[in-house]
């Protein structure tokens, strides 16, 4: 019987190639020992950081660039996203 996997789970993405070159100067700049590490890394930092913005909803997966200037992360506090926007600070949801 096979030893149970630490971490069982699988997430693949697709990256544009300047998302990728971010996520590998990331990688290199912190001594990080693989592109998965680099990535769980600037998951936790995002998933730390106070506030961030709920997608509105059918919002589309092709929205949310890594270094698009219009990415919805990008434009919070905006009225750019238009009704239906929630913004969640401090874990708490809040209607805007």
């Amino acid at each position: 019987m096979p030893a149970e996997l630490e971490r069982p789970e699988r997430l693949q993405i697709m990256l544009t190639a300047e998302e990728l070159a971010a996520v590998d100067d990331f990688r290199f700049q912190k001594r990080m020992p693989s592109r998965a590490a680099a990535v769980r890394e600037l998951m936790k930092r995002g998933l730390g950081a106070e506030g961030f913005t709920l997608a509105a909803a059918g919002e589309r997966s092709t929205n949310f660039g890594v270094l698009d200037a219009s990415a919805p992360e990008s434009r919070k506090g905006s009225r750019a996203r238009g009704n239906g926007e929630r913004n969640v600070e401090h874990g708490d949801e809040h209607e805007r």
